[in-house]
């Protein structure tokens, strides 16, 4: 069914069922545990597992409401009928109104979870040729919602039945699972070296664009496939790598024909109900290890570097600009300021830049303007993309992205996808990259893309079925 003047995006928001409150339970000692066996017992065909702020965890599953934008068409699915329409090459404009339409009718807002693909950035920065055909949004509008938090329990859910499913998985004892022991330190280290070379020529090509002065700041990254015919198990990866990591958010999907396990160590952007926005970049890094004084020496070393202080300077001066562009007069403030984050296997320079939403601008205005993350990209943003796609090979994908929770009531929680674990039909992969500047070399800058990888490699784990 096409959307057209007499057909607007209400007919298909009243064919997606609302939800419930199914009842209240009593906390979980687990809910990483807990949130992971519920993606694990296939209930439906899509889900995700969502860590958000304050130690609350949601799970969210159902095939049959969802949004998937591309370049050219959106195309909205509820209760086994379809509906479409062009998006004249603005696929986040139409993907935002057709979320919008889902508020219900006594103005409560609705929740929805997805993913934002990084070569959406060339439609909304760059060359829009350049975004591809593939999908670039895609949200779930879920059939049954749980929600874990230190103090209590929550289900909510479209009717009945799955309320019951739920609440069975819910009261049964948490079961142990198999999977082939992780890689080896010499298989990690195998796993992470991958295609070092030709990365270091990437980032070679990079500094001599940056000393061209044809920009400031690229993030280079590199793709690292796992080998052919392995199966990775990405709950049992996702669980035993958020016990070793210490992300700002973590995630376990299998959506929009993506699967992932990650555990990002920044937010893209966070909007609140009541208009506040902020986001986190994080930028300039050096290891993170077992021994403590090691660690410290090479704290002070981040925060003295000249070259990791630019780069971060750099981040955070255009995350304010961007910020600028959608909220209030007088409102953006940088409340912090080169702060020293652990983040798995590595520490990151952080900062927070905070702002009010003007009346006329939302949600996805704010993720149009910050969206991808300065820290994943560069500065310029529109050389940086010119750059990337230059010297890096292939699309992007997820990688670089979003995945996202949000409310029609005007919240939205994006994460940054970085450490991260990405599988399709025929393929997984991890990626990382390195910000480089004027003064990079490539041999840092490959070691750095390694300490990043060591977030995720040792906590592979893979399929015995």
């Amino acid at each position: 069914m096409t959307i057209g003047p007499h057909n607007t995006w209400e007919t298909w928001a009243r064919s997606v069922p609302p939800l419930a409150c199914a009842g209240t339970r009593e906390p979980c000692p687990d809910p990483a545990a807990t949130a992971t066996r519920l993606a694990q017992a296939g209930l439906a065909g899509q889900y995700v597992v969502y860590e958000g702020d304050g130690g609350a965890w949601h799970f969210a599953a159902g095939s049959d409401a969802s949004v998937t934008a591309g370049a050219t068409g959106i195309t909205a699915r509820a209760g086994g009928r379809t509906w479409t329409s062009r998006t004249d090459g603005e696929p986040l404009t139409a993907f935002a109104t057709a979320l919008s339409a889902l508020r219900d009718e006594n103005g409560e807002g609705r929740h929805f979870y997805g993913w934002a693909a990084f070569e959406l950035a060339h439609l909304l920065h760059a060359d829009p040729a350049a975004a591809g055909d593939q999908p670039l949004l895609h949200a779930l509008i879920p059939s049954v919602e749980v929600t874990l938090t230190g103090e209590r329990t929550v289900v909510r859910a479209v009717d009945e039945a799955w309320a019951r499913k739920v609440a069975d998985l819910l009261a049964e004892p948490a079961a142990g699972r198999a999977w082939r022991d992780e890689p080896t330190r010499e298989g990690t280290e195998g796993v992470i070296s991958a295609g070092t070379a030709a990365y270091g020529q990437a980032v070679s090509r990079t500094v001599g664009d940056i000393r061209a002065g044809l920009l400031e700041k690229a993030v280079v990254s590199r793709k690292v496939p796992l080998p052919a015919g392995s199966r990775p198990d990405f709950s049992a990866t996702y669980l035993a790598g958020r016990r070793a990591n210490t992300p700002a958010r973590s995630y376990l999907l299998d959506l929009g024909g993506y699967r992932a396990a990650g555990f990002s160590p920044e937010t893209v952007l966070e909007v609140s109900d009541d208009g506040r926005v902020s986001t986190q970049p994080l930028a300039g890094t050096r290891a993170l290890g077992a021994d403590p004084a090691e660690n410290e020496r090479r704290r002070a070393e981040l925060l003295s570097d000249p070259k990791e202080i630019h780069e971060h300077a750099v981040s955070v001066r255009l995350a304010w600009d961007e910020m600028a562009a959608v909220c209030r007069p007088g409102s953006v403030v940088v409340e912090e300021y080169m702060s020293v984050r652990p983040r798995g296997s590595v520490q990151h320079l952080a900062s927070r830049v905070t702002g009010r939403l003007r009346p006329d601008a939302g949600p996805w205005d704010a993720f149009a303007s910050l969206f991808p993350a300065i820290t994943a990209t560069g500065v310029s943003k529109r050389a940086a993309l010119e750059t990337l796609a230059r010297h890096e090979e292939g699309p992007r994908g997820l990688y670089g992205g979003a995945v996202f929770r949000g409310s029609t009531s005007g919240a939205l929680d994006a994460a940054l996808v970085l450490r991260t674990l990405i599988g399709t039909e025929n393929e997984a992969w991890l990626r990382a990259g390195a910000g480089v500047t004027a003064q990079s070399s490539p041999e840092r800058e490959t070691e750095e893309t390694c300490e990043k990888l060591r977030s995720v490699a040792p906590y592979l784990r893979f399929s015995t079925e």
